[in-house]
């Protein structure tokens, strides 16, 4: 090659061709960041758009941070005393443990690892646009196969539309943004695939059914978990997945030596050793969801949907669900609005402490 080879190409001669027109993942708009956010009452911004705990982490955990002393030190890169922790806490061996930054790393490890260009993941939309998201910047084609008008996975769909090209199928059980299950036996049905089938359970604490145990028996099954719905540690960033250990082996071999943080591996034993204070904040949840959602049938222009997991999903009828989410961030309340079909004019509302519940009820009625 010559000197002046690859010269004068462009940003755009240099990203790949596919990730150019590719569409960013949509997260939420942090509170406070628009012109128009306001605060309650009180001064308190409601936040209910994420699915986090708004009770927070254990305070264990806040004091075991601010007592820890080798933040200057590197993390384990084979992450054993985490991997022990969490396999102790989720009935399973230690061999058969993943961790990383979310569970958001742990869907990109694994498309890595599996996607070839031109291969294809299932999708089951409305659910969690990571999928998607993974699947393009890997390359790979996403055969998206639509829930049923009660957001019920279509296994017979799935079943047909998988391809010798197939090689994961994501299920997210409960699912978000709709808080529905998908049978045990329906998701062990996808396993005759061959594709990698994985089950999403960010949201297990919640309801408490698992394919965890299963595992052992399924070499083409993935359980994913998370530390930012139930234990109030979204900002720390810790996700787990639960697979055959050759399948952990050679995920080993991809990921960043050091992708989980000291902060987040104190975090999540310190979280662990206080489980009983953590499970009472959730089961705290599960009783405001289910206020939250009897209240929000009270409400004439507004459908919810009963949840499984940590939040409501309303259609919202005769109004614009934008202008409602919008109308709600100038009172100082933030939650999820969805405009994309089959979500059009959609809204979705985390469960919160009984007092945020009424705060959102009054000022849905005065809209």
């Amino acid at each position: 090659m010559s000197a002046g080879a690859g010269k004068n190409k462009g940003l755009s001669g240099l990203v790949r061709p596919g990730l150019l027109g590719m569409k960013p993942y949509q997260p939420i708009v942090a509170p406070g960041s628009l012109a128009g956010d306001g605060v309650g009452p009180g001064g308190e911004r409601i936040k209910l758009d994420g699915n986090e705990n708004v009770y927070g982490c254990s305070p264990r955990v806040q004091e075991a941070l601010r007592n820890y002393r080798e933040y200057h030190v590197y993390p384990d890169p084979e992450q054993r005393e985490l991997r022990r922790a969490l396999a102790v806490y989720a009935g399973v061996s230690p061999e058969q443990v993943l961790a990383g930054a979310g569970s958001d790393e742990i869907i990109d490890l694994l498309l890595r690892l599996t996607l070839n260009p031109g291969e294809s993941v299932i999708d089951c939309p409305p659910t969690f646009g990571m999928y998607r998201f993974g699947a393009d910047v890997c390359g790979g084609k996403t055969i998206t196969v639509r829930r049923t008008e009660t957001f019920d996975v279509d296994i017979d769909a799935v079943l047909r539309a998988a391809t010798r090209e197939t090689k994961v199928i994501f299920i997210a059980s409960p699912n978000n943004p709709t808080g529905g299950l998908t049978p045990r036996g329906d998701l062990l049905r996808l396993l005759e695939t061959g594709a990698l089938v994985v089950a999403d359970e960010a949201y297990y604490e919640f309801c408490g059914e698992t394919l965890a145990g299963d595992v052992a028996r399924h070499e083409n099954l993935v359980v994913l978990r998370t530390f930012s719905k139930w234990a109030g540690l979204a900002g720390l960033r810790l996700g787990y997945g639960i697979m055959a250990p050759e399948l952990v082996q050679q995920l080993m071999k991809i990921k960043p030596p050091y992708n989980v943080n000291a902060a987040a591996e104190v975090a999540v034993g310190e979280s662990l050793k206080d489980a009983a204070y953590l499970q009472g904040t959730v089961a705290a949840l599960v009783g405001e969801r289910d206020r939250l959602y009897a209240a929000l049938g009270g409400v004439s222009w507004l459908a919810p949907y009963p949840s499984r997991a940590n939040f409501i999903l309303c259609r919202v009828e005769g109004r614009d669900a934008k202008q409602v989410q919008l109308g709600l961030r100038r009172k100082g309340i933030y939650i999820r609005h969805f405009a994309t079909p089959p979500l059009q004019n959609y809204i979705r509302i985390s469960a919160g402490k009984p007092e945020h519940t009424d705060a959102v009820i009054a000022a849905l009625q005065g809209l």
